[in-house]
């Protein structure tokens, strides 16, 4: 059996942080030292690792306490940071370590290192790409922000950035495809968690690679297994291509 380690919840009452304390406590590898909401002051004193789904302010404090005082280690789950608050979060990492990811599935980032190394060695010239996401149809933005993590992957397979690449959305007469962009097609029905295609296509064959969300537990499963791998690390900005070894940490 893995060591024993000590995790903190923030964000506790919310949504996932409810879904982090389930996660957690289906291992026995793991003991809950504290639980903690906006406001709250934390004990961290026991605290190898904090899972923190809160919100963009909220994180940045957390990010800033654990760097004052040299840890504990962090996962970050909060979306909404605006550029100042993004280098609040690098300069943390200069002290401790954190991962930060948009989506701790461990299966959409299998597929993120997957696509980009897809993008890699197929040669623009030949292999179109097209990214297709489905969603329910209370999700307000399009594509998603997952779909758009993928387009990055494509983009940084092929040396460039994904504004360079992405194509207009498709609307009347468009006329030819214009080689080597990217595109994206959107689908908002019922209650469809997540459904995710990246199809590479030749004119030879096509390469589909995709990933569907059953249960949206499988994002508490992410951060909990990102929180086993952190909490042994240097400090550093990380996300989960590094947990999963897709890169070199």
């Amino acid at each position: 059996m893995s060591a024993i380690f000590h995790a903190g919840i923030s964000g506790a009452r919310g949504r996932m942080g409810r879904a982090v304390d389930q996660a957690l406590d289906a291992r026995d590898d793991v003991v809950v030292a504290t639980r903690f909401d906006r406001g709250e002051t934390p004990d961290l004193s026991r605290c190898d690792v904090v899972i923190d789904f809160s919100t963009a302010d909220a994180s940045v404090a957390l990010a800033k306490t654990c760097a004052e005082r040299g840890g504990p280690a962090l996962v970050i789950g909060s979306t909404g940071f605006t550029p100042d608050q993004d280098a609040e979060i690098f300069k943390a990492s200069e002290t401790v370590a954190i991962v930060r990811s948009g989506n701790f599935s461990l299966g959409v980032n299998i597929l993120i290192g997957l696509v980009e190394h897809a993008a890699l060695r197929l040669d623009a010239r030949d292999w179109d790409i097209e990214i297709v996401e489905a969603h329910h149809r209370l999700k307000v933005d399009a594509p998603s922000g997952t779909a758009l993590m993928l387009g990055e992957a494509a983009a940084a397979g092929r040396h460039a950035d994904l504004a360079d690449l992405r194509s207009e959305p498709r609307d009347g007469i468009t006329g030819e495809r214009e080689p080597g962009k990217i595109g994206f097609a959107s689908i908002r029905a019922g209650g469809i968690i997540g459904d995710h295609t990246v199809l590479f296509g030749s004119k030879d064959e096509t390469l589909t690679l995709s990933h569907s969300a059953i249960d949206r537990s499988l994002f508490a499963k992410g951060a909990v297994a990102a929180a086993a791998w952190v909490r042994t690390r240097g400090p550093g900005l990380y996300d989960m291509q590094d947990v999963l070894g897709f890169r070199q940490a």
